[in-house]
């Protein structure tokens, strides 16, 4: 039998206190594609970062095809034949492709004889996996599906036999998704090794041949794909049964709540970020928007909620006209019902610094629950975030911690908890579980249903189309600025993908 093509023996790491690879045993199959799950803050990016070499494990072994090695650097990783592809992509945005991919790898000081050597094994890489990119284009010039095959063409043209993969498929559409995982299968034919990093179990199940799965920094199962389902993978993950289905009655929508009439905002290039969007929402349902990052979606929170001015447009929130070109502010959108989840918590959901009941109180602190005036009463604003802190299952429930050491699901929890807890009339919710393990993305999804089935409005924007189709009861599909179709979440994924691509409903019926 052919050696692992790598092996983790015995791999421990701490930072400070926090313990979080224990003791890992993984075995990775040559010429296999081996996918790696667990809960945020599980130790499955830790442990990746280890073998890539930008950590290095306070004690274990690494072995690559049999033969001990040693990683300290992302040189050292590649040296040993070890290629990763991040979530969020490592290239030069006005370099083209060729001059990305020698970067660090030039060739002396006259680039033309590195650059011929790497045009030709970008031909040949080409030929033989299907990953055909001009060289001569410039990365800010190619869609999302096309720089990942860069930073993938990056990788092999170093010599890589396995592949580190981290949530590859987060900015893809359904079709460019497809289109990797058929790349991914092409090298595994010609025997490379792939490790996949994903928290969406549909994937693991449709490419993987094995999955390990993390839990609290331990390797608590290494299971054979064909031989196991999602509810198995899910309950290991969590330590207990988990529900993937989103279990919600039809919707019984009411009186219309949020309508909005061409709205167009531009960015500070004078570029139409949204362009010419009219749609609304209802009390009692929850209206999706779905598309791929950078399409618009993002402005047109923004320009919702007050956070940012719109160029034209009207809208019109409890049958109240706002001008949002001049009177765009989030505390008075606050007033007149409307709360907001963003989608960048770190940025505008949270002041990390702060304690957890000064966060889940903030833009809500002038309430005459917390004092009077402008002096705030910490044991009122305290209590207040004991009681959210049970009703969200907020962990730690401890609210005097610094919001910065809280994981990334539950400082969604405390940005859920600040904007749902006062009954919104209409919530814009952003991105609801990006970075959210499975449990708390469950329990994030059965408030937002509870909310929606207590007669309020939900407007939903998120990249992942399973959530988008799960949730909604009516999706808008955004292409570069403007909505470009209408569909009912039981859609094939296909069709809504399509759209997502900017191909229109009337030219894919053609």
């Amino acid at each position: 039998m052919a050696e692992p093509a790598i092996e983790l023996v015995g791999i421990d790491k701490r930072f400070g206190p926090v313990h979080a690879n224990k003791d890992i045993n993984l075995v990775v199959e040559d010429g296999t594609i081996h996918g790696i799950v667990g809960e945020n803050g599980a130790g499955k990016s830790t442990l990746m970062s280890i073998l890539y070499g930008f950590y290095h494990a306070d004690k274990g072994e690494i072995k690559v095809a049999g033969k001990p090695v040693t990683i300290h650097t992302p040189n050292d990783a590649i040296a040993a034949g070890i290629g990763m592809v991040h979530q969020h992509f490592m290239l030069v945005e006005n370099f083209t492709v060729l001059e990305n991919v020698i970067l660090g790898v030039e060739g002396g000081r006259l680039l033309k004889g590195g650059e011929d050597r790497a045009r030709a094994q970008l031909k040949k890489l080409a030929e033989d996996y299907d990953l055909d990119v001009d060289p001569d284009a410039l990365i800010e010039d190619l869609p999302v599906g096309l720089q990942q095959r860069v930073e993938i063409l990056k990788a092999l043209t170093r010599g890589a036999e396995t592949l580190i993969l981290d949530e590859p498929t987060g900015v893809l559409t359904p079709a460019e998704a497809d289109h990797l995982f058929r790349i991914l299968g092409q090298l595994k034919a010609q025997g490379k090794t792939i490790i996949l990093i994903t928290h969406k179990l549909r994937e693991i199940m449709a490419i993987t041949d094995r999955v390990s799965v993390m839990r609290r920094g331990e390797m608590v199962a290494t299971l054979q794909t064909a031989r196991t389902d999602p509810e198995e993978i899910a309950e290991l993950m969590v330590g207990r049964r988990v529900l993937l289905e989103v279990d919600k009655g039809p919707a019984k929508p009411g009186a219309e709540r949020l309508r909005v009439e061409g709205l167009t905002v531009v960015d500070e290039w004078g570029v139409a970020r949204v362009d010419n969007v009219s749609f609304s929402v209802r009390d009692g349902e929850i209206v999706g928007i779905a598309g791929v990052s950078g399409n618009g979606q993002s402005e047109l929170m923004e320009a919702l909620s007050g956070i940012r001015k719109a160029k034209s447009g009207r809208i019109v929130l409890n049958g109240e006209t706002i001008d949002p070109v001049h009177e765009a502010d989030p505390a008075k959108m606050r007033q007149r019902g409307m709360g907001h989840v963003p989608e960048d918590r770190h940025h505008l959901g949270l002041v990390l610094p702060f304690e957890e009941s000064e966060n889940i109180i903030l833009g809500y602190h002038r309430r005459d629950a917390y004092g009077k005036g402008f002096n705030l009463d910490p044991d009122l604003v305290r209590a207040d975030a004991r009681r959210m802190n049970e009703k969200f299952d907020v962990r730690p429930a401890n609210e005097k911690l610094k919001t910065a050491n809280f994981s990334g699901g539950n400082q969604q929890k405390i940005v859920l908890a600040r904007e749902m807890d006062g009954e919104p009339a209409m919530l814009l919710v952003g991105q609801p579980t990006r970075g959210v393990d499975i449990g708390a993305i469950e329990f994030i999804h059965k408030q937002l249903i509870a909310l929606r089935d207590r007669g309020k409005a939900v407007l939903l924007v998120s990249v992942e189309l399973d959530e988008i189709r799960s949730l909604a009861d009516r999706v808008l599909v955004m292409f570069a600025g403007r909505i470009v179709g209408e569909v009912p979440p039981e859609t094939d994924e296909g069709d809504i993908g399509l759209l997502m691509a900017g191909v229109t409903q009337k030219e894919a019926a053609e």
